[in-house]
């Protein structure tokens, strides 16, 4: 982002009034742009186009499906366009070679969006993408919800970026455009039905609960892929592998962006675990950028900078998180998971919120880094009654067929045959 623009956007964090007036506008002419790139264009029943968190990843749900579908002879005269950012990663990307590379918000981003039958995101669409007679715009969503959503959110002031009224407004602008939304368990169908307000909407039948496509992985993975995901991060030895997966805080906030302090003395854990453990750091997209860890080189591994998670959890012998939604997925694999959580009163108070009892993790929550150090190196876990209870709650329509179901859902509707 550029000195001025980061200078713009800090003022208008602080002028509700302006940056509610300058979004109204912003959205407006998006809108005309993409009624002057959509004009004269038709939709195109064997084109899907793909969008993961705004263009930043080719990863998530919708690169379960994607990938599903290449197996899939129905799709074998499918068009496939990805929305990715970095042009020249997508050339090293397996799976990509019959796919078109746009990037967020170009000219070919917005003929695309026009012309796809099938549309599939795993976030916010851009506002200036209205839906057009034929077409089928699905939601699939990043994860279970632990912390409160969008409609949800109860803090008085919203967050750092939005009022309430702003996320409410947001929301709207985004929820009407999708007949489809993946859910991974009732709960999450319940959860999501208040948070993107899909009731006031009209749109409380576009649940589907499938199960998570992006978990598909964790039902087919063997030991020959975790060694191929750690040779590929360069881990030679035989010490134990530590995800750390922290999400962003909503408070952490410097006008023009999220900020992130890790709560965490990387030299100290060098000192008393190197020996046994590596560790793998993996960052919100939010904050992905703002972290050096050259110093801890062959102890710690930074892996913010990947596009998808789901093939670290394979290789990964204990997770540690706080609020991120990762460990309901890592929970599939049934291994140990610690909950850092040294902010826990501020968090559930005056941050976000939670929507279940954190009497149901499971696992150990962790307040202070002397417990943290103390509980890797002396946990004793078991699979045992409470992590089953879990995932009999929040992951039984896991299973490894969940890319298939969806798939099956969106596109055996008459127009493939």
């Amino acid at each position: 982002m550029g000195s001025l623009a980061k200078h713009f956007r800090k003022f208008l964090m602080k002028h509700a009034r302006l940056r509610v007036l300058v979004r109204k506008v912003h959205v407006k002419l998006k809108e005309s742009r993409y009624r002057k790139l959509s004009k004269g264009t038709k939709v195109n029943d064997k084109l899907a186009i793909f969008e993961t968190f705004m263009g930043r990843q080719y990863g998530c749900n919708p690169k379960a499906i994607y990938e599903y579908m290449l197996t899939d002879s129905r799709f074998d005269d499918f068009t496939f366009v990805w929305v990715l950012n970095d042009a020249e990663k997508a050339k090293n990307i397996p799976h990509l070679e019959r796919v078109k590379i746009v990037s967020h918000r170009s000219d070919d981003y917005y003929r695309y969006y026009a012309q796809a039958k099938y549309v599939i995101t795993n976030s916010n669409l851009d506002y200036g993408i209205y839906k057009r007679p034929g077409q089928i715009f699905l939601q699939t969503w990043h994860g279970t919800p632990l912390k409160r959503l969008r409609c949800d959110i109860e803090i008085e002031h919203g967050n750092a970026l939005n009022s309430l009224d702003e996320i409410k407004n947001k929301n709207t602008l985004d929820v009407v455009r999708y007949d489809y939304f993946i859910s991974p368990s009732s709960f999450a169908s319940e959860k999501f039905t208040s948070a993107f307000d899909l009731k006031s909407l009209g749109k409380e039948d576009i649940i589907i609960e499938t199960g998570y496509p992006r978990n598909d992985l964790l039902y087919h993975f063997d030991d020959a892929y975790g060694a191929k995901i750690k040779a590929e991060l360069g881990i030679t030895d035989d010490r134990k592998v530590i995800l750390y997966a922290p999400t962003f805080r909503d408070n952490q906030h410097d006008g023009a962006g999220y900020t992130y302090d890790t709560h965490i003395d990387f030299d100290r854990l060098q000192r008393e675990l190197a020996e046994d453990y590596v560790i793998l750091f993996r960052a919100h997209y939010f904050v992905a950028s703002q972290f050096d860890f050259s110093k801890y080189k062959g102890f710690v591994y930074d892996v913010s900078g990947l596009d998808d998670i789901t093939p670290l959890y394979t290789i990964a012998d204990m997770l540690i998180t706080d609020y991120s939604s990762v460990f309901f997925d890592y929970a599939n694999i049934k291994r140990p998971m610690i909950f850092y959580m040294y902010d826990l009163d501020e968090y559930a108070t005056g941050i976000r919120g939670f929507y279940l009892d954190i009497a149901e993790l499971p696992g150990p929550i962790i307040k202070t880094e002397d417990e943290l150090i103390r509980t890797i190196r002396t946990y004793k876990f078991q699979y045992d009654e409470k992590y089953k209870r879990f995932n009999q709650k929040y992951n039984s329509l896991d299973d490894g067929n969940a890319s298939k179901r969806v798939a099956d859902i969106l596109f055996d509707q008459g127009t493939v045959s």
